[in-house]
């Protein structure tokens, strides 16, 4: 009788998984892929890229839909479930990879945590769609590669300039960053 029910057990969760739909799977990952940038398990330059693919999966799947008055069909439904299967693996991959945010302790450093955290708290809840996701994070994937370049310039600190212009830079981040979770 105890492996019966575990049987069913099983069962009812494959079928739960197998039939969820996209939009499960969709906020799903968008959860895992918003732990990760709060915990800074993905760096900004693989958050853009996850988004990128996710917001690729959902442009199928409208196109899809509006070409079959508002379904999938078993064949879309496999392919995008496919899709979705594939992008698991790599935020998975992603998350788990050498590549961490090692923002450092400064004021610039804190500030980009910060954002990160705000960024990876939209993607979470859904404040943020895979778009502006995307687009936030190859905005701070800039700013983190001139921070590196001019760090790596000037054995390892910023100038006055330099700080003033990153600040200006995380302002408008923080500013986008704020319009686009409240739009």
């Amino acid at each position: 009788m105890k492996n019966f029910l575990i049987s069913i057990a099983l069962t009812g969760l494959v079928a739960s998984s197998v039939f969820a739909g996209p939009q499960t799977a969709y906020k799903n990952q968008q959860q895992r892929i918003g732990q990760g940038v709060k915990s800074g398990q993905l760096t900004p330059r693989e958050t853009a890229g996850l988004e990128n693919k996710e917001r690729a999966i959902n442009g199928e799947v409208r196109a899809d839909r509006n070409a079959n008055g508002g379904r999938l069909t078993g064949a879309e439904r496999a392919r995008v479930n496919g899709q979705h299967q594939n992008l698991s693996k790599q935020i998975y991959t992603d998350k788990h990879n050498a590549a961490k945010d090692h923002f450092g302790n400064s004021e610039v450093g804190q500030r980009q945590r910060n954002q990160q955290q705000r960024i990876g708290n939209g993607i979470e809840n859904g404040r943020l769609n895979a778009n502006e996701a995307n687009h936030l994070e190859n905005r701070e994937a800039g700013v983190q590669s001139e921070v590196r370049a001019d760090r790596s310039a000037n054995a390892g600190r910023l100038t006055a300039g330099e700080r003033r212009t990153v600040n200006n830079q995380q302002n408008g981040l923080s500013n986008s960053i704020y319009k686009d979770k409240h739009n």
